[in-house]
């Protein structure tokens, strides 16, 4: 059974500090291109990770995230005392500069002491202390590392990640082998709608050819006229096309049902079955012909498109 090369997994890593949550997304790709985009995950296990995702999904532009989420008792961020301690003394020593250009202006206007405050803590040690909290790097949140017994856990729940999503391209995989399935079967079908003009078709022409062969008043031997519209019918005969068709349909279809990854393969064939229907329409010169061409390739474009997203 066919598999899409679109997906989503998510699975959950439970560790005594809180849990670490894996999504692992699958877009269409001619090859296997997997982006981590995790700093919990150490540097070191990014080729094991990679190359155990490559190995298991085979193709596809893959994500991967985790995030992790602490317990509410780790959850409690802590404050950098060496870090506020310096700014709290950066702001008593603009408090202190402050204090000395109040008594110089003082001094130089006479104007009354009680206009200003004595130093910058006078607005309030809460404000200040509010101000300082929301300095940078003041407060500081705990970085999460890994330690091995963890990455075990982490690993573990990485693959149940990756079987989500090898599900999800099952049950995508499903919904687009009916659809192709479907569409190869209704290009069968237009090609024996194509075989019932073949006789008119055959007459049309000859008549044609009769007609205009009057209408210019010349005299031909009527057996090389014969031969010659026999000529002209076999130049446009089609029967080597639809039976060409049918047989990528039905090669298509095998491919499908017994192929681990047909992906890329029913792609050319596609291209194979486009050929023969186009063929087909150029040497048609019918109308009805030509309708049931167009229907072709409107299916065949369908399927085109859905064949991009199988695995």
């Amino acid at each position: 059974m066919i598999k899409s090369m679109t997906g989503y997994g998510k699975s959950e890593c439970i560790l005594p500090q809180g849990k670490i949550i894996i999504e692992i997304r699958s877009l269409n790709g001619k090859n296997s291109d997997v982006n981590i985009k995790s700093s919990l995950i150490p540097r070191e296990k990014e080729l094991t990770v990679r190359q155990f995702i490559a190995n298991e999904l085979h193709r596809g532009s893959i994500d991967l995230f985790a995030v992790f989420e602490q317990n509410n008792a780790e959850n409690a961020k802590s404050i950098n005392k060496e870090i506020f301690a310096e700014y709290y003394r950066q702001i008593l020593d603009l408090g202190a500069s402050i204090c000395d250009i109040q008594k110089d202006y003082i001094k130089n206007t006479g104007r009354s002491k009680d206009m200003f405050a004595n130093d910058i803590t006078a607005c309030g040690r809460e404000a200040i202390l509010s101000t300082i909290l929301k300095m940078p790097d003041v407060i500081e949140v705990k970085k999460q590392e890994i330690t091995e017994e963890d990455w075990t856990k982490f690993f573990e729940a990485i693959k149940n990640a990756v079987n989500a999503l090898k599900s999800f391209r099952e049950k995508e995989g499903a919904i687009l082998y009916n659809d192709i399935s479907k569409r190869v079967g209704l290009i069968e079908s237009f090609v024996d709608e194509v075989e019932k003009y073949e006789k008119e078709r055959t007459h049309a022409i000859k008549e044609r050819i009769k007609s205009r062969i009057e209408e210019s008043n010349i005299q031909l031997d009527a057996n090389r006229l014969e031969q010659e519209i026999i000529f002209y019918i076999e130049r446009l005969d089609i029967n080597e096309e639809k039976v060409r068709l049918r047989q990528h349909c039905k090669y298509f279809m095998e491919t499908i049902d017994n192929e681990s990854y047909p992906g890329k393969k029913i792609g050319f064939i596609a291209q194979e079955m486009g050929r023969e229907i186009n063929t087909m329409g150029s040497k048609a010169n019918h109308a009805a012909i030509q309708q049931w061409v167009v229907r072709m390739k409107d299916e065949l474009e369908k399927i085109k498109e859905q064949s991009l997203n199988i695995l």
